[in-house]
């Protein structure tokens, strides 16, 4: 039997696809295989609980393969996410008790036919950017086990890195989901606060946590994130998509970079981040640096003022039992206790003020760049300073939920010394999906191995799934790049998609009353190819788009000529009695540099 050790989605689909029913032999070898002395496992699935995930996948896949898109794809839960009948321990084993129902993103993720092998070490309840307060022990780094591993989600992250499930699961309030994949090497997308129900998982801080995924490429990142994503009416926190935000990065985008980087001395971090910087550069990327004061004044909020008191009240009365806990986890939640109900409410306030502030900055660009961490540091430096150390890590990471933003952890170039280092891509809530086309390209140009499997990175990274979110639209005229009404689209975070023509059934013709030139496209038994631009355009702006487009045009159905069908101009038959036909010229652009426009 084939070796299962770091195989992407796209990969466990291809095992089953000749033959579904090894899915039992394949997933019962690939449990057996794992060492269930390795600390990054608090739980490992027995044969039994395998078995019975499986048997009601096998009927339904033989049935519709399309419905089950992970079908027998192992996958790995950081141990505060509820999986039912399994214990739940949150990295503290008086805590511990037994999972009535699957937490809501594990059930969806059961639905599309993955299945979950076991629940991973943590920081315990989930206090920490370090992989090290767990008394199941310290998770050590995938390249060098005399460093760390980052936490909360240590042992997600290091059972992804090494290929041992095909992608997992953790959480991210402060950073979790991201700090551990910049020092594994991994990709990690700590999705839009909302997206991913919290049903099923013990707090650490409600307003700001969200379960995150790990996986060896961003398309299966975004692929597990698109099926675990979804409005959960018993979370009081979900949140419906608002189908406002670009779907992709355009091609030579603008990224707002740190101006002043901090990197704690770290001159191998600092070297490393040049390199990420001159490799966007070559991408095609223009990197503005910017005023970071009110990220990190952000940042800085979350550990060191009343917000920590979050985490007091999530920890409920395991605070009274101090010996049961860490005492570095302990001292960090306790402290909560001081602050005060006015105090909080200052918080929240400087809180939304600089939210505003960021938002505002964010605004004016595709995404902000940051260094995953500004350092790295090992086990032993790791007691001797806990908390010191800990918070270097989460300088870049530590405002995201505050500040209501969606972020997308990348491998980047490795340090000198051998270490992985990361970049972390950071947007508006809801922009998951353009960080994800952008994550794409980044990774097919980096080429780097995936995670610590020493495996070459896919030859053709496939492609994102067609949006449900946005609305794929054909233009023809005066909405063309650089014409009069491409604003119309711009303004509504429309993306330029692709250069195309139409199927060979159309003809083109210029109106020429009014003040701007306009084309009337209409179908016909005999016609020709017609160039067009593909944008996409989100779908709760896509109303607003068509409200202004004035008579005798409209929006219909039009056949591109690969045989794709689109929303596309179309033209009233009345109109075009007294137009010009410019069907011989193949596109607008055409007719107009015969008439010696632009």
């Amino acid at each position: 039997m084939a070796s299962t050790i770091g195989l992407t989605l796209s990969e466990w689909q291809q095992c089953y696809q000749q033959e579904p029913q090894q899915i039992y032999t394949l997933l019962a070898s690939h449990l057996e295989a794992l060492n269930r002395q390795d600390n990054a496992w608090i739980y490992l699935a027995t044969p039994a609980q395998l078995n019975a995930q499986i048997e009601p996948l096998l009927t339904r896949y033989q049935r519709n393969p399309a419905a089950l898109p992970l079908f027998g794809v192992p996958f790995a839960v950081k141990d505060n996410i509820d999986v039912a009948g399994w214990p739940t321990s949150a990295a503290c084993p008086a805590f511990t008790y037994t999972a009535e129902n699957d937490a809501f993103v594990v059930a969806q993720l059961k639905a599309a036919g993955a299945v979950v092998i076991g629940k991973t070490n943590l920081d315990q309840y989930a206090t920490g950017l370090v992989g090290t307060r767990s008394p199941f022990g310290a998770v050590c780094n995938t390249f060098d086990p005399a460093y760390v591993s980052g936490g909360s989600s240590s042992g997600s992250a290091s059972v992804l890195a090494r290929g041992l499930v095909g992608f997992s699961l953790g959480t991210d309030t402060a950073g979790s989901g991201r700090v551990p994949a910049g020092f594994n090497n991994i990709v990690g997308l700590k999705p839009t606060k909302g997206w991913f129900s919290a049903s099923g998982v013990v707090p650490a801080c409600r307003l700001n946590d969200t379960i995150s995924v790990f996986a060896l490429t961003v398309e299966d990142a975004f692929t597990v994130a698109s099926v675990a994503g979804g409005y959960d009416a018993a979370d009081a926190y979900s949140r419906v998509h608002p189908h406002t935000a670009p779907a992709s990065i355009k091609a030579q985008p603008d990224f707002a970079i740190p101006a002043s980087p901090e990197f704690f001395n770290d001159a191998a971090a600092e070297a490393t981040w040049d390199q990420a910087l001159e490799a966007l550069q070559a991408s095609g990327a223009t990197l503005h640096p910017i005023d970071f004061t009110p990220f990190r004044t952000l940042a800085e909020q979350l550990y060191y003022g009343p917000w920590v008191a979050e985490r007091t009240v999530a920890v409920g009365e395991m605070l009274h039992r101090p010996q049961e806990m860490d005492p570095v986890v302990h001292g960090i939640v306790s402290s909560g206790l001081k602050y005060s109900a006015v105090e909080a409410y200052q918080a929240e306030y400087l809180r939304a003020e600089l939210t505003r502030q960021i938002q505002q900055t964010l605004a004016q660009f595709d995404a902000l760049i940051v260094p995953t961490s500004p350092t790295i540091h090992t086990l032993e430096e790791m007691k001797q300073e806990p908390v010191h150390y800990n918070s270097h890590f989460g300088t870049y990471t530590n405002f995201t939920n505050l500040a209501d933003l969606a972020a997308l952890a990348l491998p980047a170039p490795f340090r000198r010394d051998g270490l992985p280092a990361g970049i972390t891509l950071i947007a508006p809530a809801w922009h998951d999906r353009a960080l994800a086309d952008f994550g794409l390209r980044w990774q097919q140009q980096m080429a780097l191995p995936l995670g610590a499997t020493g495996k070459a990175p896919p030859a053709q990274h496939t492609p994102l799934s067609p949006s449900a979110d946005h609305v794929r639209l054909a233009v023809v005229g005066a909405h063309l790049t650089g014409m009069p009404l491409n604003y119309q689209l711009t303004t509504r975070q429309a993306i330029w998609a692709e250069e195309t023509q139409t199927a060979s059934t159309y003809r083109l013709f210029a109106l020429l009353d009014g003040p701007i030139k306009k084309p009337g496209l209409m179908r016909a038994e005999q016609g020709a190819a017609i160039t067009v631009e593909l944008w996409d355009i989100p779908l709760a702006r896509f109303g607003e788009f068509v409200a202004e487009i004035p008579p005798p045009l409209g929006i219909g159905s039009l056949t591109l000529a690969d045989g794709r069908v689109v929303k596309g101009f179309i033209c009233e038959g009345s109109a075009l009695s007294n137009a010009l036909e410019i069907t011989d010229f193949g596109g607008w652009r055409n007719w107009l540099a015969s008439q010696g426009s632009n």
